[in-house]
C-alpha cells in the first residue's frame, strides 16, 4: 500500500444561477491576481527609476513581498477599498489568485537567477476575462455530497450536479483510505471541471513478468517499438481530424472574430463555430491521452523494468517537417505517464541518456555506425553482417543497457563510444540532460517520418 497524491475530476452540470456563482469566483481570483501584478510592476518600476537616479539601494522605495501569505495580508488590507464587492464570493476565490501569483513570481525570480532550469519564464502578466476561468478551494465546505454520489459540495455555491458518478473516489473517502485536500473549478472547451486534490492509499497490482527488461523507442511511423518484437501502431487521431478541422476553421475565419485593434466584438455565429473547433480539439486530445493511458498501464503491469529515451522533443517540434506530427504523439505525455504509474506499483523505469546511439549501435555485436541516415529503416551492420528493422534494434539495444535487473536497477553498460548514464528516474524528480546544442535532436535517434 502507498500513499500517494492523486487527482480526481468530474465534469459538471450546473444551474444558470450556479454558473454565475462559479464564473463570479473564476473572476475574483482574476482580480486578486491581476491586483497583485499591477501592485509588483509599479513597486519594481519605482525602485527601477530611483535606482537610474543614483539612489543607493539601502534608499530605495522598501520592495514589496512576493509571498502569498504577504499578498494575502495586503489585500486583506485593501480590499474593501478596490474590490467592495469581495463579500459575493469565498474568501478562497483571491487566496487562490495570490498563491498562484506568488508562485509565478518566484519561477520568474529563479528562471532570471539560474535556480530554475529550461527555458527563461517571463513576468506574470495581466490575466484575461476569457483565458482565466479557473479557482481553488483549500478550506470551507467542499467535497463530495452526502445526499447521494452524482453531486459535489463547493463553498458559497452549494451542491453542484456531475455529469457521472463519483462512487469510486465516494468507496475511499467512507473507508477512510483518502482524504480530499482541496477542489478546484474550471471552465475548459464549453464545459465545467472539478478536480480534487487527493491523498488515497493506493494498492497497484505488481508486474507479471517482475524479471522482464522492455526497451521502448518512440517515432512517428509507429507509436512505438518494443524489444519483444511488438509493434505499436501510431493512430494518427489529429492527422485523421484534420479534414474535419480545416473545414471547421474555414467556417470561424469566414466570420466576425474579435479584434483588439479595433475593438471589434466577435458575433455569435463565429463564437459557435470556434466552440465546434475546440470540441474536435478536445476529442483528439481525449482519444490521445486514452491510448496513452491504456500502453503506459499495459507496459507497467507486465515488465519490472522500462528503458526509455530522454528526448528532445522541444528541438523535434523545430522542424517544421514533423513539427504536427511530433506533437501529435505524445512521446512527453507517455513518460511521465510510466513514470508515476512505476511508481505506484514499484516498477523500475530508466532513462537513457539523450546522446546515447541506440539506432546506430548493432544489437549483435555493438559496432557503432558513424551515420545513419533518417531514411534508413531497416540497420544493417558493416561489422557482422547483421540485419534488422531500424526501430526494433534501437529498442533492444535500449533493453540490454539493462544487464540484470537488481532492487538498484541493475547492472549498467558502460561501452558505448560516449559514456552513457542510466539513471532510474525517481518520482517527483527532474532528471536533467546532458549539455548539447539548443534544439538539436539526439544523434541517430530521431523518430521515423
Amino acid at each position: 500500500m502507498t500513499r500517494v497524491l492523486q487527482a480526481y475530476q468530474f465534469a459538471v452540470d450546473p444551474t444558470p444561477a450556479q454558473d454565475g456563482a462559479l464564473r463570479s469566483h473564476c473572476g475574483g481570483q482574476r482580480y486578486a491576481f491581476n491586483w497583485g501584478v499591477a501592485r509588483v510592476k509599479v513597486n519594481l518600476a519605482q525602485r527601477d527609476a530611483e535606482r537610474s537616479y543614483g539612489i543607493p539601494d539601502d534608499q530605495l522605495t522598501p520592495s514589496v513581498s512576493w509571498s502569498a501569505y504577504s499578498l494575502r495580508k495586503d489585500w486583506n488590507r485593501a480590499k474593501d477599498a478596490v474590490a467592495p464587492w469581495w463579500t459575493e464570493n469565498s474568501k478562497e476565490a483571491y487566496s487562490s489568485g495570490l498563491a498562484n501569483l506568488a508562485t509565478a513570481l518566484k519561477n520568474w525570480a529563479d528562471s532570471r537567477t539560474g535556480k530554475r532550469h529550461g527555458r527563461m519564464v517571463g513576468f506574470p502578466r495581466f490575466k484575461g476575462k476569457r483565458n482565466a476561468l479557473s479557482c481553488r478551494f483549500t478550506t470551507g465546505a467542499f467535497g463530495l455530497s452526502d445526499a447521494d454520489r452524482r453531486h459535489v459540495t463547493l463553498p458559497r455555491i452549494g451542491l453542484v450536479r456531475t455529469h457521472e458518478s463519483t462512487r469510486k473516489l465516494a468507496r475511499h473517502v467512507e473507508h477512510g483510505t483518502a482524504r480530499i485536500r482541496s477542489a478546484t473549478v474550471s471552465h475548459r472547451r464549453g464545459r465545467w471541471f472539478v478536480s480534487f486534490s487527493v491523498e488515497i492509499d493506493r494498492v497497484d497490482p505488481g508486474p507479471t513478468r517482475p524479471d522482464a527488461v522492455v526497451g521502448v523507442d518512440l517515432g512517428l511511423k509507429s507509436l512505438a517499438v518494443l524489444s519483444t518484437g511488438e509493434v505499436i501502431a501510431n493512430p494518427k487521431h489529429l492527422e485523421i481530424a484534420q479534414r474535419e478541422l480545416r473545414r471547421r476553421q474555414r467556417q470561424a475565419s469566414r466570420r466576425q472574430g474579435p479584434d483588439r485593434r479595433t475593438n471589434t466584438t466577435p458575433s455569435r455565429r463565429w463564437r459557435k463555430a470556434a466552440a465546434q473547433v475546440a470540441r474536435l480539439h478536445t476529442a483528439v486530445a481525449h482519444a490521445r491521452r486514452d491510448g496513452l493511458h491504456k500502453l503506459s498501464t499495459r507496459l507497467v503491469r507486465t515488465f519490472g523494468a522500462i528503458v526509455l529515451e530522454d528526448l528532445n522533443v522541444a528541438g523535434m517540434t523545430k522542424n517544421r517537417r514533423l513539427a504536427r506530427r511530433v506533437a501529435g504523439v505524445g512521446m512527453a505525455e507517455l513518460r511521465r505517464q510510466v513514470e508515476y504509474k512505476a511508481a505506484w506499483s514499484g516498477v523500475r523505469v530508466h532513462i537513457a541518456d539523450r546522446w546515447y546511439p541506440s539506432s546506430k549501435t548493432c544489437s549483435a555485436c555493438g559496432a557503432v555506425k558513424a551515420k545513419l541516415r533518417l531514411s534508413e529503416r531497416v540497420f544493417r551492420c558493416d561489422r557482422c553482417g547483421f540485419v534488422l528493422d531500424r526501430d526494433l534494434n534501437a529498442a533492444r539495444n535500449l533493453a540490454t543497457l539493462v544487464e540484470a535487473v537488481g532492487g538498484d536497477g541493475g547492472e549498467l553498460r558502460r561501452d558505448s563510444p560516449r559514456e552513457t548514464h542510466v539513471r532510474p528516474a525517481l518520482r517527483g524528480q527532474r532528471v536533467p540532460p546532458r549539455e548539447g546544442p539548443s534544439g538539436q535532436r539526439r544523434c541517430g535517434n530521431a523518430p521515423a517520418a
